[in-house]
């Protein structure tokens, strides 16, 4: 019964609180605390500052350690699939529904008008991450980076997530402090 609590008290708040992490933490807090009295107001309050020292979303950490602290291993399990189910849920749903229509004229419209953005937004990213490299590394590093990632990825066909990694290992060999 303690991982259907679990489930509950992390599913319904991630799923009626709009707007993220700010929005749903005190659903979070009404449920651990008021409602279920695993923690006092405190404590969650030590949880949530702690929470929010690490990087990445607040929910996952607070229902992983909540989870773990009521359930073990398998309570943060629960916990942490509780928190992100609403967004597959709706994911799915949404997946499915542009699947249904996508030979539909608006649909396409609505892809065409999307990409576009979607490319200027990471162009953008790239030109500021250039400009950063640039910045603190030089331009020779850069473009000795940029130049063999292209060689392998295009001329050489090497997946990008061994070119990724190849870039961490380079930058932490030959460009740390």
């Amino acid at each position: 019964m303690i991982y259907w609590h679990i489930f509950l008290a992390f599913f319904i708040p991630n799923i009626i609180g709009y707007g993220g992490g700010p929005a749903s933490i005190p659903l979070i807090e009404h449920e651990v605390v008021h409602r279920y009295h695993w923690m006092t107001v405190e404590e969650f309050g030590e949880v949530l500052a702690f929470g929010n020292a690490l990087p990445g979303p607040i929910n996952t950490k607070m229902a992983g350690y909540i989870g773990y602290e009521q359930g073990g291993v398998l309570g943060a399990g629960v916990g942490l699939f509780a928190t992100i189910a609403p967004s597959l849920i709706l994911m799915i749903f949404l997946l499915s529904l542009l699947y249904r229509y996508k030979d539909s004229p608006k649909v396409k419209l609505l892809s065409n008008i999307v990409r576009p953005t979607i490319a200027v937004l990471l162009g953008a990213m790239t030109f500021r991450f250039i400009q950063t490299s640039f910045s603190d590394h030089g331009w020779l590093q850069t473009a000795f980076l940029a130049a063999t990632a292209y060689f392998l990825m295009e001329r050489k066909n090497v997946h990008p997530a061994f070119v990724i990694l190849g870039g961490l290992i380079y930058g932490a060999v030959f460009l740390a402090p």
